[in-house]
């Protein structure tokens, strides 16, 4: 599949054999260090089902640990929910060092799922951005973080290297593009973000478009109807996250395993589409699709 553009080719995977191979390898000798550290920054006060939704795709992605940084609200609910993730909570005294010190002990940060648009959550993101190093621990942004940067533009400038996950939506917020402009054109909008901003953009759509703005545009072909749901892009958020916190395990590049997340994504959507129908998929069907479409890879 190509582009006739000189600017970039699309391609695709040609079979899940295909990508399966490209999954972080597995060694025997290992311990849960040795498979990432994911910090979810995720949930706001009544928001705890993204975070849940993120982090136990983090988890089902094979990560070897994930932490929730979220609002105390949570806590209780979380803890019930995901008992194998860690919780740490802030109220409205807020406290920048309570990030930070989970900071630095994260291998890839997801943010911005459940996190709103209130005050409080600009000043946590803004301290993330400020405080984040890309190479030692890339960053995922997902939903409100990109709301919150479209609104505050100057955030924009700290997101180098970062992957951002828009929709068309939150994609004509950032750009100022109108929506059907930008489906109409979802590869080439990916490709100059990207490459604008030196980051990797996956632009959300029924054939979903991954550019890190160099020559080579990924366009995804599994996934379905059955995906338009609440909590679906939690699920790839915290998916990319997952992979990622395990690259340390793998030869490919953080664009490489983007791509890689945004199809093992459709193609649990996929299985579990064909169980329930798409009618009836819900993000946690997802979720539990993952242990089975990544078991081929055993």
């Amino acid at each position: 599949m190509k582009n006739s553009s000189p600017l970039y080719d699309t391609f695709s995977f040609s079979s899940t054999l295909e990508a399966l191979t490209l999954l972080p390898s597995r060694p025997s000798r290992s311990n849960k260090g040795d498979f990432g550290r994911v910090l979810c920054v995720c949930g706001s006060y009544g928001m705890a089902g993204a975070a849940y939704l993120c982090a136990k795709a983090a988890y089902r992605s094979g990560a070897g640990l994930v932490e929730i940084f979220t609002h105390e609200s949570n806590r209780i609910i979380l803890q019930t929910l995901i008992p194998e993730a860690i919780v740490t909570t802030y109220t409205e005294e807020y406290s920048t060092g309570s990030l930070l010190a989970s900071l630095e002990r994260a291998d890839c940060v997801v943010t911005g799922c459940g996190l709103g648009v209130t005050p409080l959550s600009r000043k946590i993101l803004s301290d993330l951005l400020h405080s984040a190093n890309s190479d030692k621990a890339p960053l995922v942004l997902d939903a409100d973080a990109l709301n919150l940067i479209s609104r505050n533009p100057s955030l924009l400038k700290y997101t180098k290297g970062a992957v951002i996950t828009p929709h068309a939506k939150e994609m004509s917020r950032l750009t100022g593009t109108d929506v059907d402009t930008i489906l109409l054109s979802t590869v080439h909008t990916a490709h100059d973000y990207a490459r604008e901003h030196s980051l990797v953009c996956v632009l959300k759509d029924h054939r979903t478009a991954v550019s890190d703005g160099s020559p080579r545009v990924y366009l995804n072909t599994t996934g379905n109807s059955g995906m338009a749901t609440g909590g679906s892009g939690d699920v790839l958020a915290g998916i990319i996250g997952g992979i990622l916190s395990q690259r340390r395990n793998s030869k490919k590049d953080i664009f490489t395993l983007t791509a890689l997340a945004v199809y093992i994504h459709g193609l649990a959507g996929d299985f579990a589409s064909k169980e329930l129908g798409e009618y009836s998929l819900m993000a946690s069907d997802i979720i539990d699709a993952l242990p089975i479409v990544l078991k081929a890879k055993i």
